[in-house]
């Protein structure tokens, strides 16, 4: 647990000093830029504080001047703070919504134009969240989503929710893999216990929407990447036996 409290301690101590100076400043200069940038290296210190290292390759494979749609497999609730700062340029990410009402942070996030997702949405609800995605992506930003919906119970990959393929057709954004492992022993879904060691985070090469005819063939072709880049015992266990 005294990993958990270092981690806690960087966030609390430094989240909210960073959210009063940086969101007025950067209603000032109509630019978040620089309150991004502070944020993930905060992310960032609390991740090395729980001493959990980080290791990532392929960053190569991210299409250069081209807004991309990260897709991630999904273990740990450390994933996010994990992957975000590693990531090239600026992300916006498909959260729960429920996340947008923590004060200052919510707004933080507004202002980064994050997309709020409510679980089991209505269609015109899940229009909204797709509409602001592709508005994200228009304005240049990356966006990082996990097309699980929900953290892994065991680990291994699950099944993907065709929201966020259906965002890539709509915007034929490029889809960049990412397969990420090492969190799914720090931080258990269920515990808030983190035990320090290695992330390791992987980015595949990016996958063109335009390139399938379906849906269903296009969340096929990003899960088999994603599942391939894993170690055998998170990949489903239906891929094995494939």
């Amino acid at each position: 647990m005294f990993a958990t409290f270092k981690l806690l301690f960087v966030y609390t101590a430094l989240g909210p000093i960073a959210g009063l100076i940086g969101i007025p400043y950067s209603f000032l200069v109509s630019d978040i830029s620089r309150l991004y940038r502070v944020a993930m290296w905060i992310a960032h210190a609390g991740v090395r504080a729980a001493g959990i290292r980080t290791e990532v390759v392929g960053v190569e494979n991210v299409p250069v001047g081209k807004s991309c749609i990260f897709m991630c497999n999904h273990v740990s609730n450390l994933d996010p703070p994990v992957l975000l700062p590693l990531l090239p340029g600026r992300s916006s990410v498909l959260l729960k919504k429920e996340l947008m009402r923590i004060p200052i942070l919510g707004l933080a996030m507004r202002m980064g134009k994050f997309v709020p997702v409510e679980r089991g949405q209505k269609r015109e609800a899940a229009k909204a969240s797709v509409a602001a995605a592709a508005d994200a992506l228009r304005s240049g930003l990356h966006i990082l989503v996990f097309p699980e919906g929900t953290r892994s119970l065991d680990g291994r990959l699950s099944t993907f929710k065709k929201g966020p393929f259906y965002l890539a057709q709509e915007t034929q954004a490029p889809i960049v893999p990412v397969a990420i492992s090492g969190t799914q022993t720090m931080m258990r879904k269920g515990s808030v216990a983190i035990t320090p060691g290695l992330a390791r985070v992987q980015l595949l090469p990016a996958i063109e929407p335009s390139q399938f005819a379906t849906r269903d063939e296009l969340i096929v072709a990003v899960r088999r990447a994603i599942a391939e880049a894993l170690p055998e015992e998170m990949r489903p266990e239906k891929f094995l036996a494939s």
